[in-house]
């Protein structure tokens, strides 16, 4: 069943002093300055699933500890909350600073459990492109059972899409053709599986029109590969209930761009989508009510749901990436 975050509450997590009963839809667009607070927002979601996979501990040790987790510091907040309203339900925590550098977990809600509410949830992280990153390694073919948060399953995950009978070829045939409009070179996967002493391994082999050619990762650009992961993400035939992706247009030309909104579009209508980005592009292709701007005020990360209204006037002359960039839409550099 689909479960769409309603109305989402953050007290003292990072630079989010309050965030109270704020609305989620759809499609969240969120944008701001650098050091705004859209990376903190991201990372509420991030720990969640840290605590939801059970290792929420190693997760802070590995983040600065507690103190870089309170608002300002444990002196000035003494607790983080969360409450997450998801309609007839919801789920909420308390997590509380102890004496030997963890945090103390109590659930303020008794309509979920934490397993309940966000199972489905996935925060995708595609940044590390480089030669050494899982998406360019091989992977064992048993994992696809779901497309991991840094891709690195990406080829045994496209291979079994492709085997999967009618729904899963035609998840892979719409993936297929997008990576074809950005790189109208390519033809299609090959993704041969290859003996690694008991095991049978994959990786993210394809090849080029008008060749037999095997292309290997290592041919790929960071755009492309990055280009790739996404446009599986966003076409996977059993979406997550709420995909989180941080700066997707990385690496991308403007044309990918364009074409990664229209997928996030397509995807909104089967799940919730929620992307912070600085591309005054890819805010271009949604409308108003789409866009969340993070800002700094009085110290503290504020976020604002922008009102159709408000602008239509501007719209008549400028884009919605202009306005952003104009910082008439207020997601430039603050002063304080």
């Amino acid at each position: 069943m689909r479960r769409k975050i309603e109305r989402l509450t953050i007290k003292g997590f990072k630079s989010i002093r309050e965030m109270s009963n704020f609305p989620l839809g759809d499609v969240n667009i969120v944008v701001g300055a650098n050091g705004a607070g859209k990376s903190n927002f991201v990372q509420m979601f991030c720990m969640v699933r840290a605590m939801q996979k059970r290792y929420l501990q190693n997760f802070i040790a590995e983040h600065g500890g507690t103190a870089a987790f309170l608002h300002n510091g444990i002196k000035a907040t003494k607790a983080i909350e969360a409450e997450f309203n998801f309609g007839k339900t919801v789920y909420g925590f308390k997590l509380t600073p102890t004496a030997d550098e963890a945090f103390a977990v109590t659930e303020l809600k008794q309509g979920d459990t934490i397993d309940d509410a966000i199972a489905g949830w996935m925060v995708y992280h595609f940044h590390d492109t480089s030669d050494s990153a899982p998406m360019r390694q091989s992977e064992i073919v048993e994992d696809c059972a779901y497309l991991r948060e840094d891709a690195a399953n990406i080829a045994p995950f496209l291979k079994a899409l492709r085997e999967d009978g009618p729904e899963g070829v035609k998840s892979y045939r719409e993936i297929v053709d997008a990576v074809r409009l950005v790189m109208p070179f390519f033809d299609d996967f090959t993704l041969t599986p290859i003996k690694f002493g008991p095991a049978q391994k994959v990786k993210l082999t394809w090849k080029q029109k008008g060749t037999d050619y095997p292309f290997q990762p290592y041919h790929l650009s960071d755009g492309a590969i990055r280009f790739i992961c996404l446009a599986t993400a966003l076409l996977q035939p059993k979406p997550p209930s709420t995909i989180i992706i941080d700066e997707p247009e990385l690496g991308l030309h403007p044309q990918a761009i364009s074409i990664l909104a229209d997928l996030i579009k397509a995807a909104a209508s089967r799940t919730q989508v929620i992307v912070a980005t600085q591309s005054p592009l890819l805010v271009d292709q949604f409308s108003v009510g789409d866009i969340i701007v993070a800002k700094r005020k009085d110290g503290a990360t504020a976020f604002e749901r922008l009102n159709e209204n408000d602008y239509s006037a501007w719209l008549e002359d400028f884009t919605l990436g202009e306005l952003w960039t104009r910082n008439v839409i207020e997601g430039g550099p603050t002063h304080e």
